[in-house]
């Protein structure tokens, strides 16, 4: 087995100079950070009295799930020489909040709009979404469904 390995950074910047003295005191505001890339601003779901102008951790958790399986279907368009000329996801996730104030997903619908230029390949490009659910590596991660409703277009 190979073993791949991640690192990330994440800062929390949200102290307004009395640290969590009292749970409306701070800022749930952080920066996510890799070595080299772009720094992400992240808060929480304005739900949890977080900035809506900042990404939260549950659209990060949705937004790897999306761009997982889209790398994993357009490897496997290539391999079966379907040309993909477009491709948008608009993913769905649910979370359950729980009485005791924890949570979870209970699933995520992905929604992916895919462009091909062979009209005869809309059978198989349809049927590839599956494969790719199967190998995404975050998919194969998570404990709750992730299903996919593809809709396949033709280039004119």
């Amino acid at each position: 087995m190979k073993h791949h390995h991640y690192k990330t950074t994440i800062e929390w910047t949200g102290n307004k100079g009395s640290g969590t003295s009292n749970y409306r005191d701070y800022e749930r505001s952080h920066t996510i950070s890799v070595e080299n890339k772009s720094v992400i601003e992240g808060s929480s779901d304005p739900a949890f009295r977080g900035d809506k102008t900042k990404y939260n951790p549950e659209e990060m958790l949705l937004s790897s799930l999306s761009s997982c399986h889209m790398l994993w279907y357009l490897h496997f368009c290539s391999e079966a020489g379907i040309i993909v000329t477009g491709y948008i996801d608009n993913a769905i996730g649910t979370m359950a909040e729980t009485a005791n104030g924890s949570g979870h997903f209970t699933e995520a619908i992905l929604n992916p709009v895919v462009t091909i230029t062979d009209e005869k390949q809309i059978k198989k490009a349809e049927e590839l979404h599956e494969k790719a659910n199967q190998f995404c590596f975050i998919a194969n991660s998570v404990n709750f469904p992730v299903k996919h409703i593809p809709k396949i277009l033709i280039k004119k």
